[in-house]
């Protein structure tokens, strides 16, 4: 009885293993949700060394190192945003200044409109006492300021993050020929072999994808400019500028940013000129959204629409912002590595292969069939069918 009560000796054991993998899996998943952040400015950082890489490799291939080449790349990419966001800065403080002089004028016209229509006896004094002594202010205002702390937080925090993923994405391009010595260091020759060739794919693919935004960045820029030149609205150059690449570069909610600012500059000239530009930009993002866009990027990208749709979908579902923007060369670099290595067949000539059914087919051999037994029947001389006797179909 005392032998057959007692624990099994490999219990402890297996108790004590369950434990320990337990508390592994516990702290890979802890130390993987505080590197997350960090495992993505890296990705960001990888796919943006992938995208300089051609230029960075022409240069290197006319004599000049790759850290010279790499730097000097990021530094007309930094020379020329830096640029653009004065002059777009600048733009955008006159602007405000305009509005804020103009603001008196503004709320005048507002209100002499209220009062013919809606027959009223509003002045701007009564408009203003009653905003500046209103409790939503008040709220507001207390509310900015104790928000202040997080927006200056959350402007540096972006700015290191920005900061990591250049000095990564520059390792990435300068140590290029070097970390794929060292990554083909650890593999057999047959493997070596596939990952050279994953590494030039994803190139390729990063590089297409970076002209085809470039490309859409041009037509929209274009296009914006025709129609605030047409409209008068002033600084249309850099407007155009601005929907361009805001559009094209910033994910999600850049096309959101992208017409705002239009919006905004076309309000101070005339509130119909904002409602004109509000209906361009929603008519324009539909024709590039289901027209130029999986066009250019199923060209450039070699995808199809739909994978390409489908990409920046799951991309925004697991990485947000980031992963919409890496979505697209991401899935056509696996698309096109397995390409290279899944075998392929002739289609066999069948007509159900373009689309043509064969039901026409069936009914016209029905027909005929039809016809020929009515020209049968009718040469032997029989009568219809409903008048047959019995004797007749023995016969």
């Amino acid at each position: 009885m005392g032998s057959a009560a007692r624990m099994p000796r490999w219990l402890p054991r297996a108790l004590v293993l369950a434990l320990a993998l337990y508390a592994c899996f516990q702290l890979g998943s802890w130390a993987f949700h505080q590197l997350i952040g960090l495992l993505v400015n890296v990705l960001v950082a990888f796919f943006l060394a992938l995208a300089i890489e051609p230029a960075v490799g022409r240069m290197a291939a006319r004599g000049m190192r790759r850290g010279l080449a790499t730097f000097l790349v990021f530094f007309t990419v930094m020379v020329v945003s830096v640029g653009f966001v004065v002059l777009l800065g600048s733009m955008l403080a006159g602007q405000i200044v305009d509005m804020v002089e103009n603001f008196p004028k503004y709320l005048d016209s507002l209100i002499h409109w209220m009062n013919q229509t809606f027959h009223t006896e509003l002045s701007r004094v009564e408009v203003q006492d009653s905003v500046l002594r209103s409790d939503w202010l008040r709220k507001y205002v207390q509310n900015s300021a104790t928000g202040v702390l997080d927006v200056s937080a959350t402007v540096l925090g972006g700015l290191f993050r920005l900061l990591t993923i250049f000095l990564f994405s520059f390792y990435f391009a300068a140590d290029g020929p070097r970390l794929r010595r060292a990554l083909c260091s650890v593999l057999p020759p047959a493997r070596q072999t596939e990952v050279l060739r994953a590494w030039e794919i994803a190139v390729d693919k990063t590089g297409g994808y970076l002209y085809s935004r470039g490309l859409m960045a041009l037509i929209s820029g274009v296009s914006h400019y025709v129609l605030l030149e047409f409209l008068g609205v002033p600084y249309a150059p850099a407007l155009a500028v601005w929907v361009g690449l805001v559009s094209q570069f910033i994910p999600t909610i850049g096309t959101y940013l992208a017409g705002a600012l239009p919006m905004l500059i076309a309000f101070t000239e005339n509130p119909w000129y904002a409602l004109w530009v509000l209906v361009f930009v929603v008519v324009y993002q539909q024709f590039e959204n289901y027209v130029l866009q999986p066009k250019l990027t199923s060209k450039t990208v070699d995808i199809h629409p739909a994978v390409a749709f489908g990409s920046v979908i799951a991309g925004t579902a697991l990485l947000g912002a980031v992963g919409a923007l890496i979505a697209i060369p991401a899935v056509a670099t696996l698309q096109a590595f397995l390409g290279a290595y899944v075998k392929r067949y002739d289609v066999t000539d069948d007509p159900r292969v373009h689309g043509h059914r064969r039901y026409g087919e069936a009914v016209v051999a029905r027909l005929q069939k039809a016809l020929h037994q009515r020209k049968d029947q009718g040469g032997q001389g029989v009568v219809p069918p409903r008048e047959e006797s019995p004797s007749r179909d023995s016969a």
